[in-house]
């Protein structure tokens, strides 16, 4: 019933005031409160939005406690109670109980100081030191002497501590109620009637105190007074306040002060003994007081953080009871002996590279319960770091960035916050942070190259690999994780995709088809490299590619022709002198560089001494004079080939005649029998049809003859004939000079003048109608018409020739 009383009082009690001053909050309310019970709605009178208590995460922060003693609501703003407070054993008897707190947000950083008066209620009853007191009075005590009483000790304040005493009706003492220097009460009983030991010997009474609560508490005592002979004097202190400063943390058994009182009785009377009056327990652990030097003794260290001033009763009785007291008032002075301390409230890691100079990553509190000086601190940290402490709100500060961060140079930060006092000597204490930095795709892919090269050699399998590119992104995890791929383009009108394919992963690169070097000589693409990030960034690269000529063509004899079946005849007359041209042979090879230098040897000859071959030029001319002895008939076997390894080779015949006039042109058609056995056998038989008619022979001869008059002055025989377009090759071109004659000869063959026989003229070259190199020859068909019309007279000529 007394704790329900108890609470209603509080709740009728509470009063919620706040007010403005330097900034701060402030709310008085009854001590006892229930757990969770509304102290009042914080953001409502700091003008907060409640609806970002939680986002900027608003929380409660001491100042200078160890325990916190309200929460606030983030959804309501309401500041509830946390655990119990009890006053007394916050403040004790002092008369103001205040706490404080902090409410501190993010983003942006606020701090708002807020205070609590803690109201007291009567919760606490007097209660006297001892359960009896006792005194000697003598019964010569005069009327009117008054005799100390132990103080009632109420832990509550104001009007909850004690406020009146009252004593049992008795017929010798009355009751005196005093107010002391520090405004407690306490009381003396006064003789209003003589004392007579051989009527009573003890007097036996009852004292309460009584405080000022609603309802009141009370406390008794027995007072047992034992009737003796006179002690009419009690102890005087010297002092009646003894003031002393005491630094904290000093040795134990330091000398604190020593009280000292008189009494101007004798003997026993006169004895002077020493105690505490109503002490804490904790103040009791903390001092010794020696009863009868009165020295007051430190028996466990003190700190400032914790009590800044202590007051200690003494009182001084003598041997009969008799007693006074004094007060000793202890000033704890502050020294340097806490270091500070760093709290990290917030921290954002990791970082991202590309955050902005300035960007807040951390906030950081600073404590030093130390006072004055030896509780200012300076905050700092290492200054080769792009990082800095701003100084915000009281001792919070703001861990900042100062410049560019680079997670590829450095991707770890480890700081080393240094907090510093201005005590003497000064206090420090250190923090370490991590703080990683958070990748951001700013680099893009590089290839090791600026360009690439790519050697393929021609006839390559489909699908091999012809070289790798190479690109490296110091960006991390996807952000550097590159990805290659051919750029879109035309090869020769193709997509470069028929041509060419990238490992996107390795970025080796394959030939898609086999290569032509005589179609395709190199061509150039782009790679593009991109890596993962969001975006993407991206480089490209260009590869050119050789293709590299293999000889894989063999030379192409242009004259004489290489068909089997048709034959060349070259006229040479008797009188030519060594060195003399007599034929050209002329070969191309679709090959380039030393794959198509030809070179052109006589591998069979009738006569091997008498003719010979430029190696470079293809030129055929007499090594010495053409005599008498020499066969009419020669035949040349000559060999074209190329410079390749391996090397390839063509071969041509060439049939020289060595004659000066038409009349030895029959023997031709021996040389022609011997070339071709199967045009011999066609003679052959020819010639004994022939033998078997005669008629029919002799209308042959009569034929061939007209036919021979008619067509001699169109018989050429072509020593060495312009080249017939017929036996060149389409698309061929002079490449270099390799392989074809730089200068082309020509042959004329005419008859001797008014003559009607079969006899030639010298022959010579000229270069009327030689091709040029930059000219492509081409086969027509009329060309080759002409060509084996004229084989065709030439044959039918040999034939007459030999008939006759």
């Amino acid at each position: 019933m007394f704790c329900f009383a108890v609470e209603m009082f509080g709740l009728l009690f509470f009063v919620l005031m706040a007010h403005t001053a330097y900034g701060d909050v402030s709310y008085s309310f009854p001590e006892e409160m229930k757990r969770g019970s509304v102290i009042g709605n914080i953001a409502k009178d700091l003008g907060l939005d409640v609806n970002r208590l939680s986002s900027r995460k608003a929380r409660i922060d001491t100042e200078g406690n160890r325990k916190r003693y309200c929460d606030i609501n983030l959804n309501t703003g309401e500041l509830t109670v946390a655990e119990r407070i009890d006053r007394e054993g916050l403040c004790g008897k002092k008369a103001s109980c205040v706490i404080k707190q902090e409410l501190v947000l993010e983003n942006p950083l606020e701090l708002h100081r807020f205070i609590f008066n803690i109201e007291d209620i009567n919760d606490n009853s007097p209660q006297f030191k001892q359960s009896v007191i006792k005194f000697e009075i003598q019964e010569s005590a005069d009327k009117g002497s008054r005799y100390l009483l132990d103080e009632a000790h109420d832990a509550d304040i104001g009007v909850n501590s004690v406020q009146s005493y009252t004593l049992q009706n008795n017929d010798h003492f009355i009751l005196s109620v005093l107010t002391g220097a520090n405004g407690g009460k306490y009381g003396e009983i006064v003789l209003n009637k003589e004392l007579d030991r051989e009527q009573q010997k003890e007097v036996t009474l009852i004292l309460t105190a009584v405080d000022g609560g609603t309802p009141p508490r009370s406390g008794t005592v027995a007072i047992h007074v034992t009737v003796l002979d006179a002690n009419d004097n009690a102890p005087v202190f010297s002092q009646a306040v003894y003031k002393v400063s005491l630094p904290e943390n000093s040795p134990l058994d330091t000398v604190v002060v020593t009280v000292s009182a008189t009494d101007a009785d004798e003997g026993q009377n006169g004895e002077v003994t020493y105690e505490f009056g109503h002490l804490p327990e904790s103040h009791l652990e903390m001092f010794f007081l020696d009863a009868v030097s009165g020295e007051i003794k430190l028996r466990r260290f003190i700190d400032y953080e914790e009590e800044s001033s202590i007051e200690l009763p003494i009182q001084a009785k003598d041997g009969q009871g008799l007693a006074s007291r004094c007060t000793v008032v202890i000033d704890v002075t502050d020294v340097n002996d806490n270091a500070p301390i760093i709290v990290i409230n917030s921290l954002n890691s990791p970082v991202p590279e590309n955050a902005l100079p300035g960007t807040e990553v951390g906030i950081i509190n600073v404590q030093d319960r130390d006072s004055e000086n030896n509780g200012q601190v300076r905050c700092s940290i290492q200054q080769n770091f792009p990082f800095k402490l701003v100084p915000s709100i009281k001792n919070y500060y703001s861990l900042v960035t100062t410049g560019e961060l680079d997670r590829e140079l450095l991707s770890d930060y480890n700081l080393t916050i240094t907090a510093t006092d201005e005590g003497s000597p000064p206090l420090s204490s250190t923090k370490n942070l991590h703080l990683t930095v958070a990748d951001v795709n700013d680099n893009p892919p590089v290839f090791q190259e600026h360009n690439y090269r790519a050697h393929v050699q021609e006839n390559n399998k489909p699908g091999s690999s012809i070289c790798s590119v190479s690109a490296t992104d110091p960006d991390w995890r996807q952000n550097g994780t590159v990805v290659y791929s051919l750029l879109s383009s035309d090869v020769n009108g193709a997509p470069v995709s028929s041509f060419l394919s990238i490992n996107g992963d390795t970025g080796v690169i394959h030939a898609v088809r086999s290569f032509d070097y005589e179609q395709l000589k190199s061509f150039k693409v782009l790679v593009l490299v991109r890596d993962n990030g969001s975006p993407p960034l991206s480089s490209n690269v260009s590869v050119s590619v050789f293709i590299s000529d293999e000889n894989d063509n063999s030379p192409q004899i242009l004259y004489p022709s290489p068909e089997g079946n048709s034959f060349m005849t070259e006229m040479v007359p008797k009188a030519a002198q060594a060195g003399s041209l007599v034929s050209k042979v002329i070969a191309v090879d679709a090959d380039s560089g030393q794959n198509a230098w030809l070179s052109y040897h006589i591998i069979k000859a009738t006569d091997p001494g008498l003719f010979t071959i430029g190696v470079h030029s293809g030129e055929i001319r007499t090594q010495r004079d053409i005599s008498e002895s020499d066969s009419m008939k020669q035949n040349l076997i000559v060999s074209v080939r190329d410079n390749g390894q391996p090397s390839l080779s063509a071969t041509c015949a060439l049939y020289l005649l060595i004659s000066d006039n038409l009349a030895e042109v029959p023997e031709l058609k021996d040389m022609s029998h011997d070339e071709s056995s199967s045009k011999l056998t066609f003679y052959l038989i020819i010639a004994l049809v022939s033998v078997s008619t005669f008629f029919l022979t002799f209308i042959i001869i009569i034929l061939a003859v007209r036919f021979c008059r008619r067509r001699k002055p169109r018989l050429l025989f072509d020593g060495a004939v312009a080249i017939p377009s017929a036996y060149l090759p389409p698309n061929y071109a002079e490449v270099e000079g390799a392989g074809t004659l730089r200068s082309t000869y020509n042959y004329d063959a005419y008859l001797t003048t008014g003559s009607r026989t079969s006899d030639f003229k010298f022959v010579r070259s000229y270069n009327e109608g030689t091709l040029t190199a930059d000219l492509t020859l081409k086969k027509t068909q009329s060309a080759v018409d002409d060509l084996e019309g004229l084989d065709a007279e030439m044959t039918d000529s040999f034939q007459v020739g030999l008939v006759f």
